[in-house]
């Protein structure tokens, strides 16, 4: 039995989980520890509370110990934020969280000094206005003392992996977020860091994922009462975890990576840049064994969050109460798209919604079945637009897609998705970033051959959901009114 300890890092929570991986090929995996995350407000500006957050990811080896040591530990968080160290190894601050405001009208103001089309020939990634590289255009701009006296730039994931080994360096897969990693050169964009005007040295080697990067430091032996254990660079972007462990075999599939946002893309060996890419927006990140992630973020469940949170004066509404509400509501009440700027950070989301339906001469839904159906069929809509677009991006026809993550528990989402796409859809596993996470431990060290492999032990040690898609019907209707919107750019 080879034992691996996963911390999956998430905007809104972090958990410690651990990996038995049997002779048989069979995952085994346990919840040790659970924490809470969110952005906090600070001189007014969103930032993360990594140092608390180290200190969980403490609490998490030292409950694991009771069990016997892991063969290694692997860190997966989101991408695109990052923070700086001194030249003693310091961290400078806390990080900026990418729904903060600082990063309001980067995009144009970048754009006056690079084209954004000869940004995306270099990089094949999406323009979204929380990209590192709008992140560090707005630091160059308000602190450029912060930038020119730090000497490293490390994301989340690398961070953490620094704290806890001494060794800094860029996982793959993560540094393909920040907008600044050229595939075509696999390495830094020399170009656009120059055009930034940040220091060059900020930025460190890139490792692949399924790397030994170092054991843990003697301070972090001590917290944890852990030995000498290894720290591997897994697929340090939760997402590119998350799609190492889709249940899937052959080429013909799309994936969604369902949760706060949903990561819609294929699977591919070189990057897709072309014409049509760069129309529909479409990014390349990295994944394991040398694959590209290409795909596009969509507000996920992240809008089914925000109502609830917005609910909780009423009553405490589990989410499984919100998708039973939305079962029983008037199907095609409304359509909005999940992407507009509105539904980012707003005070109130349900007030969002009904704003968004006014403004686009749509009756507001009524209630909150009403308000969660609009939201869930909005997704499955966007889903069918972003299929399409990789369709015609990549050459590839599509014939089903795979459902990962907690949002694969939502199976009023998943039958939407199959109704809206009219494709087959398979939902699970919805640990599918632990698992990746934990089975690119297991290539680390040697027990998981490769990328195949670790997708037939996923397939044996979950249980997959299928979803036939059911009549076109108002769905062709409904879509119409999807791309009208779309073009109407509601905000």
């Amino acid at each position: 039995m080879s034992r691996y300890l996963a911390f999956d890092l998430g905007a809104s929570s972090g958990r410690a989980i651990l990996g038995e991986l049997g002779d048989d090929d069979v995952l085994a995996v346990s919840e040790v520890h659970r924490f809470p995350n969110s952005m906090v407000e600070v001189g007014g500006h969103l930032h993360w509370d990594s140092p608390r957050l180290l200190a969980e990811m403490h609490e998490g080896m030292r409950l694991c110990v009771r069990g016997g040591e892991p063969l290694s530990i692997g860190i997966d968080t989101w991408g695109v934020d990052y923070a700086l160290l001194d030249d003693k190894g310091r961290q400078m601050g806390l990080p900026y969280a990418y729904r903060d405001r600082r990063t309001e009208g980067a995009v144009e103001a970048f754009a006056t000094k690079m084209p954004l089309g000869r940004l995306y020939k270099r990089t094949g990634i999406q323009v979204l206005p929380f990209d590192t590289l709008f992140q560090l255009h707005a630091a160059a701009r308000d602190e450029p003392e912060a930038l020119h006296s730090a000497s490293r730039l490390l994301m989340m994931a690398d961070l953490f992996n620094y704290q806890l080994t001494g060794v800094s360096a860029s996982e793959f897969t993560l540094a393909t977020t920040t907008h600044l990693y050229n595939p075509w050169k696999r390495g830094w964009d020399e170009e656009i860091i120059s055009t930034l005007e940040v220091p060059h040295n900020l930025f460190q080697e890139i490792v692949e994922p399924g790397t030994i990067l170092g054991e843990l430091t003697q301070e972090a032996r001590a917290e944890t009462g852990l030995g000498r254990v290894p720290i591997a660079t897994v697929a340090c972007h939760d997402t590119g975890s998350a799609v190492a462990a889709v249940p899937a075999e052959g080429e013909d599939f799309a994936y969604i990576s369902s949760g706060t946002w949903s990561l819609m893309g294929i699977e591919s060996p070189e990057p897709v840049i072309n014409e049509a890419s760069h129309r529909h927006n479409i990014t390349n990140e990295g994944g394991v064994n040398h694959t590209y992630r290409v795909l596009k973020n969509i507000a996920g469940l992240w809008l089914i969050q925000e109502c609830r949170r917005a609910w909780e004066g009423e009553r405490s509404y589990g989410y499984d109460d919100l998708v039973g509400f939305a079962e029983a509501a008037k199907p095609h009440r409304a359509v909005i798209d999940p992407d507009c700027a509105g539904f980012l950070n707003p005070p109130s989301m349900p007030d969002a919604i009904a704003t968004y339906c006014r403004k686009s001469g749509q009756e507001p839904p009524r209630g909150h079945g009403e308000t969660i159906r609009v939201a869930l069929e909005s997704l499955a809509l966007a889903y069918r637009h972003t299929l399409n677009q990789l369709e015609e991006a990549s050459g590839r026809r599509i014939r089903r897609i795979h459902i990962v993550g907690g949002g694969s528990r939502n199976r009023l989402l998943s039958r939407l998705a199959a109704d809206a796409t009219g494709r087959r859809v398979y939902a699970g596993p919805a640990e599918a970033t632990a698992i990746g996470n934990l089975l690119v431990q297991a290539m680390a060290t040697g027990r998981v051959r490769d990328l195949p492999h670790l997708r037939r032990i996923a397939r044996g040690s979950t249980e997959i959901t299928e979803y036939e898609p059911g009549d076109a019907g108002e769905w062709d209707e409904a879509y119409k009114k999807f791309i009208e919107l779309k073009e109407m750019l509601i905000v």
